[in-house]
């Protein structure tokens, strides 16, 4: 079964069985099936005539064409019947590559740009990419954020997401939890999506306390949401994959679920970039042996109604 944008919305449902992959993550009476978005993918096309910005063609596994229907057969195992696409590329007319990708690939929920707020052209770019409904917000970098905290244009572009029924994704390291707080006091409205667990190293140990504390300043903030993707690069030590046991991913897991809960945490990959620490596979064994424990309820929200929630893509 393969569900449009609009059959998703209507029916909740997806095209997966939960013992269809050799572990359930339902409880062992209940074999509906679960809706799965995957939030966060990159997809280009280095053949193109003018290229790719990114990846470099240096990166031998990365530097090929990533597209919608590889991913698409690659997750269809797993159930993934849709995906949210995060724009790695600075350059303004690959905002329009993508959504020319979505027009034609129903499997493509929502865009999410890459424009620069607090420039003078923002708000051109923003007006004309925003009257395709599969835009669905932008990604800015932690770094850009604290910069632009302290003025007033930057602040303003955020504020025509809001306007405009946008979100924003926001990447970096450890430190930037304490900038999402504070552009989140900024901006009570704005929903945000904190990228990669905020990329914390993840080692199997509990987490460090600075970065327990962070999470819970974010969690005060009803429209903050996190997403815990880029698990297995976390883990990967130098050039080692990330290592395949569920249990060593609990700490970090316990820590995200206990400071925001069941309605705030979303699913995400980061693939093709994942296939540098493990496979999507495993990426996927991770989360769903994870929250078949914590319920049902908790697994559908975290793979597809928390997304929503926070991305609301077009039906």
């Amino acid at each position: 079964m393969s569900l449009t944008r609009r059959e998703f919305v209507a029916s909740g449902l997806a095209a997966i069985s939960l013992t269809d992959l050799g572990h359930s993550f339902a409880a062992a009476d209940d074999e509906a099936l679960i809706p799965v978005v995957d939030t966060h993918t990159h997809f280009y096309d280095p053949t193109r005539p003018q290229g790719v910005p990114w990846p470099s063609k240096d990166d031998p596994l990365l530097y090929r064409p990533v597209l919608p229907r590889e991913f698409q057969t690659l997750t269809k195992p797993f159930g993934v019947t849709g995906t949210v696409i995060v724009e790695a590329s600075p350059w303004v007319e690959d905002n329009q590559w993508l959504l020319d990708l979505a027009t034609s690939d129903p499997f493509v929920f929502g865009v999410v740009g890459n424009l620069s707020p607090g420039t003078e052209s923002f708000a051109k770019h923003l007006a004309r990419f925003a009257k395709n409904p599969v835009y669905r917000g932008i990604r800015v970098n932690a770094d850009a954020v604290n910069k632009g905290l302290e003025s007033p244009a930057f602040l303003s572009d955020l504020k025509t997401l809001t306007d405009a029924g946008l979100e924003l994704d926001v990447n970096g390291g450890p430190e930037m939890l304490q900038i999402v707080d504070r552009l989140a006091d900024r901006l009570p409205d704005l929903r945000i999506v904190i990228n990669h667990l905020s990329n914390v190293k993840i080692d199997g140990k509990e987490p460090p306390a600075a970065w327990q504390a962070g999470l819970k300043a974010c969690a005060t903030h009803p429209k903050v949401f996190l997403k815990v993707s880029a698990l297995v690069e976390s883990a990967r030590a130098g050039q080692r994959q990330a290592p395949s046991d569920t249990s060593f991913y609990h700490p970090i897991l316990n820590a995200a679920w206990k400071t925001f809960g069941e309605d705030r945490l979303i699913y995400g990959s980061n693939w093709p970039v994942s296939d540098n620490a493990g496979p999507y596979k495993l990426v996927f064994q991770i989360v769903s042996e994870y929250f078949r424990d914590q319920g049902r309820i908790a697994s559908e929200k975290f793979f597809a109604r928390n997304a929503l929630a926070a991305y609301r893509w077009p039906a």
